[in-house]
């Protein structure tokens, strides 16, 4: 990359980024591609460096600028199926967005942007393409990514394409790039690696991460430059010993806050505020505050706890929000249905939500998301702020609104004031929920369920998912689930009846919610499951008295693997006989392999037994220990 190629990517940065992507640079040994100049901060060399800065502020730029750098400026071009640098991400979706900001800057690299995109038929010999600015390569050494993800390939089809292209900069996350780096075929040789890059690096050190990246660490040379990038890193300081970083440059860009200090960890352009509302009427809450906007938010992003909330409320949302598209997204969906869910959020031209978890909290860059709003808290107080940083990102205004119940949740806001992450209260426009809200987005929200038995499945498995979700809060002293209104919380999430679980034992509360359902005739809209259904009732009903109804494995909603436990009594009953026969044939065959003294000899020993047995004849008494 020439020092006009370099330029142009720095006047897309602030002149606060520009300085610390200075310091970055040099501490991975670059000082010449630098168009600014900082005589305030010191300069090292060739060091590891950690780099913390806050949300949406240009970390992607401050580590591919230095990756390509020193890719480009090896004195030999990398041998083939030798690895010159290592991007480690912790999803698929960022993983993706590093690769994609990381073509368009090879883009001005010619001899990299010819590899990447072949040339133009339409083309005449000798005509050159105008986005090329330097078509010609002295050096012949270049830039050669490969993506490598879980899901939308197989390990085979990666190491193909590794041995077909011999990229030299792989981008990925941590399982595939173990599956391609265990491959005799691939090399990470002292001679060609320069560069370990792992961005959101406090994510990736969590346990789940833990073990592939020690196995990965044991598969790259020890002699390298690494790099740790997130805007919460400290808060993994102490796990960095186990990445093998030696004496790292610490780097950490703050903002400004109102007294003048340098110790917010969000952008100034970014409006952190609580709401405190009922329970009842969070999400209608939710939905006043987008429509109370001016203007409307195109890109909002709306974060719940668990994967099956979102599985159930991206059904319901749509008749809370008129007017909003609503898009979800969590970790449990496929690849493919993740890509084309955050492509369509992405692409998105009219007001749209993004229904999501934690796996949208991250290193994302979404442009124009205008507000963020937490239905619920992250269970890790580290991901608050990642949640928050999806808007007013890049110097763009951006609203982050937290929901809170009265009561001990309103302590969340000290809590995070001590953790330097202080939100205030959300004044304009004012959000007023009357009790008749709540009551009229219950009957909203029970219409949509009662036309599908499928929909009350979902919601009963969402709501106890929500709840151990809070049970193992970090902050259980706030988030405390004896403090929870079940009632309220049930008939907020349009639910029919409370869900069976250890947590409203006790509760004397009604778990029908009000509700008068018949659930035998209550139908599924899917033909062959509410068939199953009906199956299942009729055999329910077959039995005098019901006598299986309530035990665990019955019902009539398709889980009913087991069988009626009358059956299950004439199986075990069946079973038992067949084990006793067999034990008396192989007794009948022992006895008939013995002589007639050793069987005389056996009758005398089962005699003995016997009359042992009728001398100590338990009489019921309690043993009172051995005699001194």
């Amino acid at each position: 990359m020439d020092s006009k190629s370099s330029s142009r990517a720095f006047e897309a940065l602030t002149p606060a980024l520009s300085e610390w992507l200075l310091v970055a640079l040099s501490s991975l040994g670059f000082s010449r591609m630098t168009p600014v100049q900082s005589s305030t901060i010191p300069l090292a060399t060739s060091k590891d460096v950690v780099v913390e800065a806050v949300t949406g502020s240009g970390k992607t730029l401050a580590f591919l600028i230095p990756v390509i750098e020193k890719i480009l400026r090896v004195e030999s071009p990398i041998k083939r199926h030798n690895i010159g640098a290592i991007i480690i991400s912790p999803t698929r979706e960022l993983a993706s967005q590093i690769y994609n900001v990381l073509i368009s800057i090879l883009e001005f690299h010619p001899p990299s942007a010819s590899v990447l995109r072949p040339p133009d038929p339409e083309l005449e010999q000798g005509e050159e393409n105008d986005t090329m600015e330097n078509p010609k390569d002295t050096s012949g050494i270049k830039v050669i990514p490969q993506l490598l993800l879980g899901g939308n390939t197989t390990p085979a089809q990666d190491l193909s394409y590794f041995l077909r292209n011999s990229p030299n900069l792989l981008v990925a996350t941590p399982g595939r790039l173990l599956d391609i780096l265990s491959s005799k075929h691939v090399h990470c040789t002292q001679s060609s690696f320069e560069m370990l890059i792992l961005d959101e690096a406090d994510r990736l050190l969590d346990l789940g991460f833990k073990d592939d990246i020690q196995k990965i660490l044991q598969r790259i040379p020890k002699q390298r430059r690494t790099g740790l990038f997130s805007a919460s890193v400290s808060e993994a300081v102490d796990q960095l010993i186990r990445v093998g970083l030696r004496n790292p440059v610490r780097i950490s860009v703050k903002v400004k806050s109102a007294t003048g200090a340098h110790d917010k960890r969000t952008p100034a352009s970014l409006q952190m505020s609580y709401l405190v509302v009922d329970p009842g009427v969070k999400l209608p809450a939710a939905s006043s505050l987008l429509r109370s906007l001016q203007p409307t938010p195109l890109k909002s992003i709306v974060y719940m706890s668990t994967c099956a909330a979102v599985d159930y409320f991206q059904y319901l949302l749509p008749s809370i929000m008129p007017g909003f598209a609503v898009v979800p997204l969590h970790g449990k969906h496929p690849s493919s249905v993740r890509q084309k869910n955050f492509a369509r959020f992405v692409d998105s031209i009219g007001p749209t939500v993004l229904l999501t978890t934690d796996v949208a909290a991250r290193g994302l860059d979404i442009p124009a998301v205008d507000v963020v709003i937490q239905i619920d808290p992250p269970s890790d107080p580290k991901v608050f702020i990642h949640r928050c940083g999806r808007a007013g990102r890049a110097g763009r205004k951006g609203l982050a609104v937290t929901l809170l119940s009265p009561g001990s949740e309103e302590e969340y806001v000290p809590f995070l004031e001590v953790r330097k992450t202080p939100i205030s209260p959300f004044v304009k426009p004012k959000i007023d929920m009357a009790p008749s809200d709540a009551e009229k987005t219950t009957e909203r929200l029970r219409t949509i369920v009662l036309h599908d038995r499928a929909l009350h499945d979902k919601g009963q498995r969402a709501f106890v998912s929500w709840v151990q979700a809070y049970r193992k809060h970090s902050a259980s002293s706030i988030f405390s689930i004896e403090d929870f209104d079940w009632e309220k919380i049930g008939r907020a999430w349009g639910l029919l009846r409370l869900p069976k679980m250890p947590e409203l034992k006790g509760w004397l509360g009604d778990r029908s919610l009000g509700a008068k359902v018949d659930f035998d005739n209550y139908a599924y809209k899917d033909k062959s499951r509410e068939k199953h259904r009906k199956e299942e009732l009729a055999r329910r009903l077959s039995y005098p008295d019901n006598a299986f109804e309530g035990r665990k494995g019955s019902g009539v909603n398709g889980r009913d693997k087991q069988g009626a436990w009358s059956q299950k009594k004439e199986l075990k009953k069946a079973k038992e006989e067949r084990r006793q026969r067999k034990q008396l044939g192989r007794e009948k065959a022992r006895l008939e392999k013995m002589t007639p003294a050793e069987r005389e000899k056996e009758h005398e020993l089962e005699r003995m037994v016997a009359r042992v047995r009728e001398e100590v004849k338990d009489d019921g008494s309690e043993f009172a220990g051995f005699d001194d």
